[in-house]
C-alpha cells in the first residue's frame, strides 16, 4: 500500500472530550474516527487490525468446535418479553417503527439463539452443540468516555454452547477457558491477563472474566501472582484469598474486562421451554454457556498496555502491516528506484507493505509518524542507508536501528510472513 494515496492522515490534534489513550492514539493515528460517544468509525488501517482480530478468533471457536452463523440485530420485543428483560434491561436500546410495532436492537442473543437452537435440537443425540457470531451489539451505555473500550455500538464475539447435563457443560467451559487463553496470548497481551473470579448473578454463585492488567482500566482486581488467577473487586468482601491455593497476599491492580464466560444453566432454558428427549424419553432442560469477546474491546486494550510515549507498538499478529518502508530520497533518482525495487520484491513475497513514498514530507515526519503508527518493522532506504551496504532496519519495540543488507532483509521480512 502507497502511504501517499492512504484514505486516511495522521493528525496533530485529538478531540479535546477524548480522555483515555486508545482513543487518543488510534484518532491520532488515523485509525478509528468517533461520530459520537460510544460511536467510531474503524478506518482502513483500524480494519485491519479489527479483521486480523476477528480472523483469530474465528480460528480458536471453530478449533473448539463452535459452528458460525449470523443473527438479526433487531429483536422482537416480545422474545425479551418471555425473559422479562424487556422491563428489566436499562441499557436496552427500544425502536418504534411506524405501524407501532416494537423491536430491540440487540446488545445480546440469549432471546433471539434459545428459540433458535429449540427448532434443531429436541434429542439427547442433538447434544452438545455449540453456536457462535461475530455481530454488532448495542447498548446505551451512561458512561462512553473510554475510546473503544466501552461503546454504544460495537463488534462483539458470542458463543452459546447447549448440552444434556451440568458436567458436559463444566467439560466444555474448561475448552473455551483454554480457547480464550490461546486468543489473549495470540494477541499479544496473554502475559497481563489473568482468568478472574467474579459475580456469577443468578447464574451461579461465579462466573469468570478475563481481566487485563492497565493503568486506565475500569475494574479492580486481587491477582494472585502464584496460580495467575484474579478476583473481580465486586467480590472481594466475600472472597478475600485466592480460590486455588488460599494465598492472601494479592496484587491489587486497575484492569480492563477484555472477556467474559458465564454458565448459563436453564437461565434461558427454561422461559422458551427448550428441552431434549433423554434415551428414556423423558424431558430434560437443555443446559447452556455463554462466552462473550468484545472485539474493538480487545484492540483497545492492546493499544492500553503496549503503546508507547510515540504512538502506537503492534503485536505481529495483528498489526495492519508488517513492515513500514520509508523512502529518504530528497530527489535522488537512485534511492527511489532501490525504494521501488524493494516494495516490489517485498509484494510479491506476500509481505504486508505500507510504503512511505509521501514527496512533501522531511525524514522526521516520516520517522513521527512511523512510531505513531506503530508497525512492528520500519526499514529506512535512504543514501546513507545505501552507502552503508543497505537499508536501515528497526522494530519499532526496539530501541534501536541496524543496517542489513537488501537481500538479508528480505529473507528476515520474507521468513516473517
Amino acid at each position: 500500500m502507497l502511504q501517499s494515496k492512504l484514505f486516511t492522515k495522521t493528525r496533530k490534534e485529538i478531540p479535546a472530550d477524548e480522555v483515555s489513550k486508545n482513543a487518543q492514539f488510534l484518532i491520532k493515528a488515523g485509525f478509528v474516527d468517533k461520530l459520537q460517544a460510544g460511536v467510531y468509525t474503524y478506518l482502513p488501517l483500524g480494519f485491519r487490525v479489527l479483521k486480523k482480530i476477528e480472523n483469530i478468533i474465528r480460528e480458536e471457536m471453530n478449533k473448539a468446535g463452535g459452528e458460525e452463523l449470523l443473527m438479526p440485530a433487531l429483536q422482537p420485543k416480545e422474545n425479551w418479553e418471555t425473559t422479562g428483560r424487556w422491563s428489566t434491561m436499562d441499557d436496552l436500546y427500544k425502536i418504534k417503527d411506524s405501524s407501532g410495532r416494537e423491536n430491540a436492537l440487540g446488545p445480546t442473543h440469549e432471546e433471539i439463539v434459545v428459540p433458535l437452537a429449540k427448532q434443531f435440537i429436541s434429542s439427547y443425540k442433538h447434544l452438545p452443540l455449540a453456536v457462535y457470531q461475530i455481530q454488532t451489539k448495542f447498548r446505551m451505555e451512561l458512561r462512553a468516555k473510554s475510546g473503544i473500550l466501552r461503546g454504544r455500538e460495537f463488534l462483539m464475539k458470542d458463543l452459546y454452547s447447549f448440552h444434556r447435563d451440568e458436567a458436559d457443560l463444566a467439560r466444555y467451559y474448561e475448552i473455551m477457558k483454554a480457547s480464550y487463553k490461546t486468543i489473549f496470548n495470540r494477541v499479544g497481551i496473554g502475559g497481563e491477563t489473568y482468568l478472574t473470579f467474579a459475580s456469577g448473578g443468578s447464574f451461579s454463585k461465579y462466573s469468570h472474566e478475563f481481566q487485563t492488567v492497565a493503568a486506565e482500566g475500569e475494574d479492580t482486581i486481587h491477582i494472585c501472582d502464584k496460580c495467575r488467577l484474579a478476583i473481580n473487586d465486586g467480590i472481594f468482601g466475600e472472597q478475600k484469598v485466592c480460590p486455588q491455593c488460599g494465598n492472601s497476599h494479592l496484587r491489587k491492580e486497575n484492569a480492563v474486562e477484555v472477556g467474559n464466560i458465564f454458565e448459563l444453566k436453564t437461565k434461558y432454558s427454561k422461559p422458551f421451554d427448550f428441552c431434549y428427549k433423554d434415551e428414556k424419553g423423558e424431558k430434560k432442560d437443555v443446559i447452556m454457556g455463554c462466552y462473550g469477546i468484545g472485539l474493538g474491546r480487545l484492540m483497545g486494550t492492546v493499544v492500553e498496555v503496549l503503546s508507547d510515549e510515540k504512538g502506537l507498538v503492534w503485536p505481529d499478529a495483528i498489526a495492519p502491516f508488517s513492515v513500514h518502508l520509508i523512502e529518504i530520497s530528497d530527489a535522488a533518482k537512485v534511492v527511489r528506484e532501490e525504494a521501488k525495487n524493494f516494495y516490489d520484491c517485498l509484494m510479491d513475497a506476500g509481505v504486508e507493505v505500507l510504503y512511505d513514498d509521501r514527496p512533501d514530507k522531511s525524514a522526521g515526519e516520516k520517522f513521527a509518524d512511523a512510531d505513531l503508527l506503530g508497525i512492528p518493522f520500519r526499514v529506512v532506504i535512504s543514501e546513507k542507508s545505501l552507502k552503508q551496504g543497505g537499508v536501515e532496519v528497526k522494530r519499532r519495540d526496539a530501541a534501536a536501528a541496524k543496517i542489513s543488507t537488501i537481500e538479508e532483509t528480505l529473507r528476515l521480512l520474507a521468513g516473517k510472513n
